[in-house]
């Protein structure tokens, strides 16, 4: 038989495939050479198990019969490439999902942390500087304490002449507007009261963040790497606010 060039005879020991020639571990076509047979193979994965019968099979593809076992990822010389572990039960999968959620949300727990531990050392670079950003806090806060402390002391000495005024009438009923007074003056103050109580306890909580802040920049400008310092415990939260009606505090 005679093709193009080069010319292949028939041969016990050539083998036809899809229109080209298996020679001596070369393929060969009507073109010509094409490249040698061993690169296209050791491209391929070969299957290997041994089934529930004890049968080892082997295939190109994985095997049916070995879903819920191991099967080996073997090479063309037979030497092992990999390791495909069998099929996962639905409660396997199960487990194994909790588990890989577990993991995505510690590594993003991690991430959030070295995040926050850099952004803290770019903020507070030293102690000074964080000693400064604690009292700038504390100081909006002790304003509005020196505030409604003033606005009760005036409550109290707009009090005195209401009380003058109802010495007059010992044993009798108050005028409506002097008795109205009198009450306001009362809520008033008991209001600025609650609100002082209020700033005191946000005094508490802001101390409490700012320590626990200035514990975990120790560690760091000490040397710690963002994201390995453990958290301590936060502060208790602070007292739920007074409810305030807006006139009473204005008085």
């Amino acid at each position: 038989m005679t093709v193009a060039s080069p010319v292949v005879r028939r041969q016990p020991s050539l083998a036809w495939v899809g229109g080209v020639v298996l020679a001596g571990g070369w393929l060969l076509s009507g073109a010509g050479l094409l490249w040698p047979q061993g690169a296209q193979a050791a491209a391929k994965t070969i299957y290997s198990c041994t089934d529930a019968s004890g049968r080892r099979l082997t295939s190109d593809r994985p095997i049916p019969e070995c879903l819920d076992r191991e099967q080996r990822l073997l090479n063309k010389d037979g030497s092992s490439r990999n390791v495909m572990p069998p099929r996962m039960s639905p409660k396997e999968r199960a487990v194994q999902d909790e588990a890989d959620r577990q993991k995505a949300l510690a590594d993003a727990a991690y991430k959030d942390a070295v995040r926050r531990d850099r952004n803290l050392l770019n903020r507070f670079p030293s102690e000074p500087a964080h000693r400064k950003a604690r009292e700038a806090a504390l100081d909006d806060v002790r304003g509005a304490i020196a505030s409604s402390e003033k606005r009760i002391k005036d409550l109290q000495a707009e009090r005195k002449p209401l009380e003058a005024d109802a010495e007059f009438y010992k044993g009798k009923a108050l005028p409506y507007k002097l008795r109205s007074s009198l009450a306001d003056n009362t809520a008033s103050q008991d209001a600025q009261r609650e609100i002082t109580e209020n700033h005191r306890a946000e005094l508490g909580r802001i101390n409490g963040l700012y320590d626990v802040e200035l514990a975990r920049l120790k560690k760091l400008w000490a040397g710690a790497e963002p994201g390995s310092v453990a958290d301590a415990p936060a502060p208790g939260p602070a007292p739920a606010a007074v409810s305030v009606t807006p006139s009473a505090a204005r008085k």
